[in-house]
């Protein structure tokens, strides 16, 4: 175990505040000063954590000239949550979120640790089913349609791809949900709506992930092309305040409607990107609610490596 410094926890309002609701480098800015070290003292201690980050780097990091990107840099990160004996994930978590909404007005997001713990289950249930992604057809086409219901839950979902076959004898899909906390995935349904039928269904409760096969009744060329379309019924948690699709490859493109149930119209929308769990988001942009078709959607002409999703305000 890494050596961190045996000293008293001092709590100031300021420090709080800043856990609570950020921004990263005024909460970073607020740790060190409460704990009382100067900047070569936390480069030391990163040392023997094994992270080397220059006392520049830190500088600039707690005056919000520089955020955190790089994994050596997002592992020094969250050494300073044991050095500066903070809460674990409070600096993570803030470089997750953007820095252009103001405090009261942040979606409920996943937690760093929760997306990292749930890529290493998918990893996991895609072995189970024997599936990987060098196996998956390449995707030139996928339009969602996320349904938000009265209880202002995740009630499910709908996909239909459109995919090309990059090798002779592709026959299947493995489609992944990942519900919201507190979600079980033992309860929802997985529903082959057209071109497939549902093959193994596999799940982990404590995060939440479901894989399901989509069988296709038909073995493809390489270069052919195939259209399916299934649908995933969930529930199963409390109130949702965003939706968010990963892809670890380049596709193509890429289309998302959120419908909202009647009386649970939420009073602002907001389109986002996110290169990694660990990075910080943006390509923020408000998306204008129609109150007629009670929906919001974003489009990506060409899917890039990352996540991109849709999040709402309730209030």
């Amino acid at each position: 175990m890494p050596y961190a410094p045996q000293q008293a926890d001092v709590a100031t309002p300021e420090l709080d505040s800043a856990l609570r609701g950020g921004p990263f480098h005024v909460a970073l800015r607020a740790a060190i000063a409460a704990r009382g070290l100067p900047l070569q003292r936390v480069q030391h201690h990163l040392t023997r954590y094994g992270v080397k980050v220059g006392v520049t780097s830190l500088s600039y990091w707690q005056q919000g000239a520089r955020r955190p990107q790089r994994p050596e840099s997002l592992r020094a990160v969250r050494a300073l949550e044991e050095i500066l004996r903070l809460p674990d994930e409070s600096l993570i978590r803030l470089l997750a979120e953007t820095g252009e909404q103001p405090a009261g007005r942040r979606a409920a997001a996943r937690s760093y640790r929760s997306l990292i713990e749930a890529s290493d289950v998918l990893r996991d249930l895609l072995a189970a089913l024997d599936a990987s992604p060098d196996d998956e057809p390449q995707t030139l086409g996928h339009y969602e349609r996320v349904r938000v219901g009265a209880r202002r839950e995740l009630a499910g979902r709908e996909s239909e791809h459109i995919v090309r076959a990059h090798r002779d004898g592709v026959d299947r899909f493995v489609a992944v949900h990942h519900g919201d906390p507190g979600c079980a995935p033992e309860r929802m349904a997985v529903h082959a709506l057209e071109n497939c039928r549902t093959g193994r269904v596999r799940w982990h409760h404590e995060t939440g992930v479901l894989v399901a096969e989509l069988l296709f009744d038909t073995r493809l060329r390489a270069g052919e092309t195939f259209l399916f379309r299934y649908a995933v019924e969930d529930g199963t948690a409390g109130v949702a305040h965003e939706y968010v699709r990963g892809s670890g490859s380049p596709g193509g493109q890429y289309a998302l409607q959120v419908r909202f149930a009647v009386g649970a119209l939420p009073v602002r929308c907001h389109r986002f990107t996110q290169q990694s769990p660990a990075a910080p988001r943006g390509g923020r942009q408000d998306l204008p609610v129609s109150e007629r078709h009670r929906s919001v959607h974003l489009v990506e002409p060409r899917v890039r490596p990352g996540m991109v999703g849709i999040g709402w305000d309730w209030e």
